[in-house]
């Protein structure tokens, strides 16, 4: 394929956001939490270790820690669009148990077979993804019938607030709701169960970091309000 026919990959990020996903606040308050709700939201009926996982948006490698030490994989394909990925997440990687093979490529055109990939990491990244359509699809095509995607992102009203967009950069076009994103999950046959779905209202997620509700008590009626963030397991049949 050419170069002028390849799929739009990603937007780079801003200098603040790369130095960010590096820092211990991103590790504890963002990606730990993440990853021990999602945790949660396996059924218990469901395989609880993965022998080849596969981690969209890999960074800086810190994700390759907790998904080696938490599901004891055999391996892992550390894959970012990045390819500079590979100097980034060297020193988290040489620490894994696992055998970490880095694959630097768009998560719209994925170079993996077909049915090869037992689990999907893909935390804070389908965000960032242009071709969100093409992801979800070959997230499809390379899980193994069985295989689940461990899904954890921040959603439309966040991405779209004042500090978010003065602070990183994403393709705003494509940004989505959790309902909207649930909806482009189930369009590509996945199995969504309603018991594997979470919408966590972290105070960092909100467009004044929490401090109206700190000070006033007034807290957003679940319900009602837009969501901030999504976190789901859902399943390839």
């Amino acid at each position: 394929m050419t170069n002028k026919n390849k799929k739009q990959a990603w937007v780079k990020e801003s200098k603040f956001g790369d130095w960010f996903l590096d820092t211990n606040t991103w590790v504890v308050h963002v990606l730990k939490r993440a990853l021990n709700d999602l945790q949660q939201l396996i059924p218990i009926d469901k395989p609880q270790n993965f022998d080849v996982i596969l981690d969209i948006g890999t960074g800086f490698g810190h994700s390759l820690l907790e998904l080696d030490s938490r599901f004891s994989p055999s391996s892992i394909v550390a894959l970012d669009v990045d390819p500079d990925v590979v100097n980034k997440a060297k020193n988290n990687a040489e620490q894994c148990s696992s055998d970490i093979k880095f694959l630097v490529c768009n998560a719209a055109e994925i170079d993996l077979a077909d049915n090869s990939i037992d689990m999907i990491f893909c935390h804070q990244t389908f965000h960032h993804i242009v071709d969100q359509e093409s992801a979800i699809k070959e997230f499809y095509r390379v899980l193994k019938p069985g295989g689940c995607v461990l899904f954890a992102e921040s959603c439309r009203r966040y991405i779209h607030s004042f500090i978010i967009k003065l602070l990183f950069r994403h393709p705003m076009s494509v940004q989505k709701t959790d309902l909207e994103y649930l909806t482009l999950i189930k369009n590509a046959n996945f199995l969504v169960n309603e018991s594997s779905v979470s919408t966590p209202f972290l105070w960092w997620s909100r467009e004044d970091l929490g401090i109206w509700e700190t000070i006033t008590g007034k807290v957003e009626d679940p319900k009602t309000r837009e969501e901030t963030l999504i976190n789901a397991v859902f399943y390839k049949p």
